[in-house]
């Protein structure tokens, strides 16, 4: 339990997200917002107006449930919040283009690959270091926290929630191949001997593939970054996440066993999602793309009638490891300012964001996101039993534990990403591991250097 708490807040938040917008005032009251004891003095702000935009982070993307959320701030502080919801798929175009125009919204809500590693680093947004007492820094959790500073110490993320992402199997293929054995069903976990002799009883049974490596694009590559990295303990960036390490022998000998293992399959015409609808067809005896969001709502792949598995048939694991102790890939996801050099908004965006993350409503904020809160008390207020109802949420929250390093800050990610899924790919048609790998590794090495 020490361990578990020290890396997260047992809550959970809402499920996936909304864009807020337009802050009014009227009488602001005097509250601690600081790291250094420093108060807000609030003032008149009728004629303050600001704006959040928000991607689909879990129910962050209801407006109902958003707007009980921010009535609640308007209530408290007679500041009207107005709200724009952004899509993944065209969100960051968006945003740029407002970014271009001089019309970027006050608040945005996402993770620090794009507040921190992207336009932070490109010097659009506020640095909220003065949000941040010797308090707040004790309760959040560390691997929360470092992903939202930079190197210079600079913080342009809040955070809010946080999620550990892992894999998952079908129970019910695993025990009819006799592969149950290999799988420790209380605490989600499983070796890396484990793992394959599992793939080995499942294809022999079944005599087909029976998990993807999936490349046919980004979509999901955690998946996949996540199953190389852990088998044999290899990382993807070294500590600084100044530079890509794909090369180490650990990930090199983890490619050549996959690329090497009957039922496994390298599927270049497979991204993230299309892993998950295939395993909810029962094609798939496991899963690489899996979260808290799915096994929540097991039912919402889309797959219609051809759906064979749901519910208790799927079991949500961590990656296989030599030790049995991964290192998963995590989602973190808070607020940030863009600074729009009006002092009076960026100072009731700051009133917003210690609102819903650091304050008595922090428990309703975290809930609405369907993820973990990233700390146990808000302001005095217990956070730690927000999913303690929910069976599981708190069966979940074991793998919490696990939440590796957030390098998805490291530089040159954009080009990181394709060059990963276009090495699997050539992985895929036999292609040498070691030299495929260096070769891809160097693409994304040039644009972290610029």
């Amino acid at each position: 339990m020490k361990k578990m708490k020290r890396f997260l807040a047992i809550a959970l938040t809402l499920a996936m997200v909304l864009s807020l917008a337009a802050c009014g005032g009227s009488k602001k009251e005097e509250t601690t917002t600081s790291g250094s004891e420093q108060t807000q003095e609030t003032t008149e702000a009728s004629g303050t107006s600001i704006s959040l935009w928000t991607y689909p982070i879990g129910g962050w993307g209801d407006e109902n449930a958003v707007k009980e959320l921010t009535d609640a701030f308007e209530a408290e502080t007679g500041i009207k919040v107005t709200v724009e919801y952004l899509a993944y798929a065209d969100g960051d175009d968006k945003v740029n283009a407002a970014i271009t125009a001089g019309k970027a919204p006050d608040l945005i809500m996402e993770g620090p690959e794009r507040l921190v590693a992207n336009w932070g680093a490109k010097g659009y947004m506020v640095d909220l270091a003065d949000l941040l007492d010797d308090t707040d820094k004790a309760e959040i959790s560390p691997a929360a926290l470092s992903a939202c500073v930079t190197g210079e110490g600079a913080v342009y993320e809040y955070p809010l929630v946080m999620t550990a992402h892992c894999m998952a199997i079908n129970k019910n293929a695993f025990e009819e191949a006799g592969a149950l054995q290999y799988v420790d069903l209380d605490s989600h976990t499983w070796t890396t001997e484990d793992f394959f002799n599992a793939v080995a009883a499942l294809y022999a049974y079944y005599g087909d593939t029976v998990a993807a490596v999936f490349c046919a694009g980004q979509g999901g590559d955690q998946g996949t970054r996540a199953l190389v990295n852990n088998l044999y303990g290899g990382t993807f960036t070294n500590e600084d996440h100044t530079a890509y390490t794909w090369d180490d022998a650990a990930n090199i000998k983890a490619l050549e066993q996959l690329q090497n293992t009957d039922g496994i399959t390298f599927d270049a015409s497979l991204q993230g999602g299309d892993e998950i609808v295939k395993f909810y067809q029962g094609i798939l005896k496991m899963g690489f793309c899996w979260n808290i969001a799915q096994q929540l709502d097991p039912n919402a792949a889309g797959t219609g009638a051809e759906k064979t598995i749901t519910g208790d048939d799927i079991v949500f694991m961590s990656f296989p490891s030599e030790t049995g102790e991964s290192k998963l890939c995590g989602g973190i996801w808070g607020f940030g300012i863009f600074d729009n050099g009006d002092s009076a908004r960026i100072d009731a965006a700051k009133q917003f964001i210690k609102f819903m993350c650091d304050s008595e409503h922090t428990a309703d904020a975290v809930r609405t996101a369907k993820y973990f809160a990233v700390r146990d008390t808000a302001e005095g207020a217990d956070l730690s039993g927000i999913w303690a109802d929910e069976p599981i949420m708190a069966e979940y929250n074991k793998l919490m534990p696990y939440l590796g390093d957030y390098y998805q800050v490291t530089t040159g990610w954009a080009q990181a990403r394709t060059s990963w899924w276009n090495m699997l790919q050539d992985i895929g048609e036999g292609a040498d591991v070691a030299e495929t790998v260096s070769t891809y590794m160097a693409e994304a090495n040039a644009a972290a250097a610029g």
